[in-house]
């Protein structure tokens, strides 16, 4: 039987475990630059026991950006900045790849730079309220992409995630879930295109095929992942019949070889079923334990063969050494959500590891 600490090979990769750092949004770039800090080269190496690290999600563009002091990796600074984040996880044995997200039509005009205005498939405002330097805003009625916004939309991506090589990751993740651009594209209710980029089934999942067509071509099929979260209604997405469009989508991508599929799951676990049938690659599974964190019992999804990986959010973000604890039994330390999202080293860098 296979066991989370076994060892995987992922993208050519020889991963020590398989538990997984999923990703998180922890808002701690500060300054115009919007470069990682020193302090995020500590907090992503105390976490490299993890089998696999996502990092938080990064704008491949300016206009990619939906939250407060979030970083990117389309600048040189920033990527220098990022490098300084690989070496410090590579120097601890660990392996680690950057999430591209671009947040579409979650956000406001007052987070991206030079006035940027948030994007979408469509002039459709979710519904709901963005948190900004200023407090919650509500969401903006956002701008529709064109034909010429959309490639190079698709550029930056493929851009981004040659940064991100450069930077030193070791691949990248596709960020098609939680209601940003990728999946806004794939969501009947945030996609209401009638051209090439919407309308049936082929036209919603197109940018998501595109985008992780462009991203293998420019840095090869073993450095990248894809995130899906099917039926997810976060960011006001409606997805009542998700399974038509994602098995189509995971049919379309089956032949690039990719390292992996991450999923989001949903609560429909015979989905997940039938997404990890048809998919032929690593599968990593982020599950559904809602309202809870996941938890220790989430390992029984590797013996029983649901997945090849399991990706931990909070119990990561509050136990650096955690698949060490995992292995152990416990104890695990609780999560402070007072502090997930800005501050200093409060909550981000001083939760304390096994000493013995």
């Amino acid at each position: 039987m296979t066991t989370p600490f076994d060892p995987i090979v992922l993208g050519g990769k020889h991963l020590a475990n398989r538990v997984a750092m999923a990703p998180m949004t922890r808002s701690r770039a500060f300054g115009p630059g919007a470069e990682p800090t020193e302090l995020m080269a500590t907090y992503y190496a105390q976490r490299a026991g993890a089998g696999l690290i996502v990092t938080e999600g990064i704008q491949p563009s300016p206009v990619g950006q939906g939250y407060p002091d979030t970083p990117g990796l389309h600048t040189p600074g920033q990527v220098r900045a990022w490098r300084t984040v690989t070496e410090a996880v590579h120097r601890e044995g660990g392996v680690i790849f950057a999430q591209l997200m671009h947040t579409g039509r979650v956000g406001h005009p007052s987070l991206p730079p030079d006035g940027l205005v948030p994007v979408g498939p469509s002039a459709v405002a979710a519904t709901g309220q963005v948190f900004t330097h200023e407090g919650p805003k509500d969401f903006v009625t956002p701008r529709e992409l064109s034909e010429a916004d959309i490639r190079q939309t698709i550029a930056d991506f493929a851009d981004a995630a040659r940064n991100a090589v450069e930077a030193g990751f070791d691949g990248v993740e596709i960020h098609g879930a939680n209601g940003y651009l990728i999946h806004q594209f794939l969501a009947p209710n945030s996609n209401l295109r009638a051209d090439g980029w919407g309308g049936d089934t082929e036209g919603r999942i197109r940018l998501a095929v595109e985008v992780t067509t462009a991203v293998t071509e420019a840095i090869g099929s073993h450095r990248v992942g894809l995130r899906i979260s099917p039926g997810n209604p976060y960011n006001d997405i409606a997805e009542d019949t998700p399974d038509e469009i994602y098995l189509a989508l995971l049919d379309r991508l089956a032949a690039l070889d990719l390292a992996y599929l991450h999923l989001l799951e949903g609560p429909n676990r015979e989905l997940t079923a039938r997404l990890r049938k048809s998919w032929p690659g690593p599968f990593i599974i982020n599950p559904f334990t809602h309202p809870d964190a996941t938890g220790p019992e989430a390992l029984k999804l590797i013996e029983d063969g649901t997945a090849d990986m399991v990706a931990y959010g909070a119990l990561f973000l509050a136990n650096p050494d955690l698949p060490r604890r995992l292995a152990a039994g416990g104890p695990f330390n609780t999560p402070d959500k007072a502090t997930f999202y800005g501050g200093d080293h409060r909550g981000y860098t001083d939760y304390p590891a096994l000493t013995t």
